[in-house]
């Protein structure tokens, strides 16, 4: 693949994203936002489109045609004071009693605590024959954006691998950057789980190439999930199917497996001005490339937009899926099947 991906210089620059080598701006995390990226059709996965049509062959488990890896990043798992306030007051506007009720409750027990969450979404799930992957947060409380302990969540992860899901980590801010700070927090998570954690995400989709994959790989993790834009959904480096990122500096392959990043749920709420019916009409555009082109697409749904009407595209994503007889499953089981049959 590497060797036919070099004789054309554009899918080469664009494979290997060689403009965020060295970037003149970069955004208020440190990213390189799709905003300021040369390449504007990031809707086309023009470079796995080339490697199929250059003789890539993409078999999944059960015939399936295409896969989908279901992410959640766990950001919070208690809403501050003045959300409490602001929502509470929003349902009784709505005459929504339950709901506020169950908001002015929300911090004071696990069984009203909406994003307290793990097992309503893997139930969901498990309707659909899916399994998930849930990235925690594991900071210390005197860290940057510190939101929860994860030592008050042993329970809840150990549930999750029990039911057959997966616990990844989801790195702090500065981690992106820092070796020592991400084998510190892989640490602390393997801790808790008692589970050798191999999966990443970082805060906030932070990433640097090539920095951050090589660390990782120094790290000891087998695959990340971090790579797409904050600011867009699609294909960031053209492709929609995972790869081993390449190291133009060291002109070496890297050894971990990237599962790229297309569908972030706070894309919508915070970048792109589309009702709830259009996020639906763009999601099933994308989840039809990745189909044609025998994909697989990735999804960060946070457990906070468990409710509402993001509650209920997130079951009409599952059951659109479904019923293409997609493969919808952790990003572990993808880096395993990916390792073995491919890797």
């Amino acid at each position: 693949m590497i060797n036919l991906l070099k004789k054309d210089k554009e899918l080469w620059d664009l494979f290997t994203r060689r403009e965020e080598y060295d970037p003149i701006f970069l955004d208020q995390y440190d990213r390189f936002p799709y905003s300021l990226s040369s390449h504007r059709n990031v809707l086309d996965p023009k470079v796995s489109k080339f490697l199929l049509e250059n003789n890539l062959e993409i078999e999944y488990p059960e015939e399936k045609k295409f896969a989908v890896c279901m992410t959640h990043d766990i950001d919070n798992v208690y809403y501050s004071r003045l959300r409490v306030i602001y929502s509470s007051f929003k349902y009784l506007q709505k005459l929504q009693i339950k709901n506020a009720m169950r908001m002015v409750f929300n911090n004071t027990h696990k069984k009203w605590n909406v994003l307290w969450n793990f097992n309503d979404i893997m139930n969901i799930e498990k309707k659909y024959e899916a399994k998930s992957s849930f990235f925690f947060l594991a900071l210390k409380e005197d860290e940057q954006d510190f939101r929860y302990r994860i030592e008050n969540l042993e329970y809840e992860i150990g549930n999750i691998v029990d039911n057959g899901f997966e616990v990844c980590l989801h790195g702090g801010q500065s981690a992106y950057n820092d070796l020592d700070v991400i084998i510190e927090e892989k640490q602390r998570l393997e801790k808790i789980s008692g589970e050798r954690i191999i999966g990443y995400r970082n805060h906030y989709v932070m990433f640097k190439v090539p920095d951050t994959w090589e660390m990782l790989s120094k790290a000891g993790f087998e695959y990340d999930a971090t790579f797409g834009y904050a600011d867009m959904v699609g294909f960031r480096n053209g492709m929609c199917h995972p790869y081993f990122p390449f190291n133009l500096i060291t002109n070496k392959e890297i050894n971990i497996l990237e599962i790229p990043l297309n569908i972030m749920d706070t894309t919508f709420d915070e970048y792109l001005p589309f009702d709830i019916n259009g996020q639906w009409e763009i999601i099933k555009y994308l989840i039809d490339t990745v189909e044609k082109y025998n994909g697989v697409i990735s999804i960060i749904w946070h457990n906070k937009n468990m409710i509402g009407d993001k509650l209920k595209l997130f079951e009409k994503i599952l059951d659109y899926c479904y019923k293409k007889n997609a493969w919808i499953t952790s990003g572990e089981e993808i880096w395993n099947f990916w390792k073995n049959t491919y890797g």
